[in-house]
């Protein structure tokens, strides 16, 4: 099981609200058999948009492993291509007002955690990394909080999806490997599992 508590690292932010799934990868890049390389294509069309001025390009964010975001993030199409392609380019954690409800189960099916701020909080930590992009930011779990420098607040997560993450039982795939044998018994209890044709 892999247990998620606190995710630290330096942020980067990305103001605006109602970022849809297809800013965050452009469906051209849905053709992939699996999600390896990704994350070089998070954002393409806004990035291309912008000539190297998107914070995804910025060469002081590129270590960032925390994504700091306003209202409504992920809406738009259910594509868990979005979540993946954050992940592949270093994203561990978001931090937002607000997540589009597909968008963050399927953050919690990778083992990203999507907590949510208010307003100010939020607007409080994307100026703090526009002037100091080497702050360093922590979310706390089990404290349910975020630090910036100095700087603390309450962060919020449903029940649910915080004890999956600090209980490691966020992993569906993990948790059959590491239980394989008792999955192996009740398969073996189940009378259409060796059922035969003849």
């Amino acid at each position: 099981m892999s247990v998620v508590k606190t995710v630290s690292g330096n942020g980067i932010p990305l103001v605006g609200n109602d970022i849809d799934t297809d800013r965050i990868i452009p469906a051209r890049f849905l053709r992939c058999v699996t999600f390896d390389g990704l994350g070089e294509h998070a954002f393409a069309d806004d990035r291309k948009g912008l000539e190297g001025k998107h914070s995804f390009d910025q060469p002081q964010y590129q270590n960032a492993s925390i994504l700091v975001v306003n209202r409504n993030f992920g809406c738009g199409s259910s594509r868990e291509h979005a979540p993946q392609a954050l992940a592949k380019w270093g994203i561990k954690a978001v931090v937002g007002e607000s997540f589009a409800e597909i968008f963050f189960g399927n953050c919690v099916a990778i083992g990203v955690p999507c907590v949510t701020a208010d307003s100010e909080t939020v607007q409080k930590l994307q100026k703090t990394l526009t002037d100091n992009p080497q702050a360093n930011i922590t979310v706390d779990l089990e404290a349910m909080k975020v630090e910036c420098g100095d700087f603390s607040a309450s962060v919020n997560m449903v029940e649910g999806a915080k004890n999956m993450f600090v209980s490691g039982t966020w992993d569906a795939c993990g948790q059959l490997v590491s239980n394989a044998e008792k999955v192996k018994e009740t398969a073996a209890k189940l009378p259409y599992v060796s059922w035969n044709a003849a």
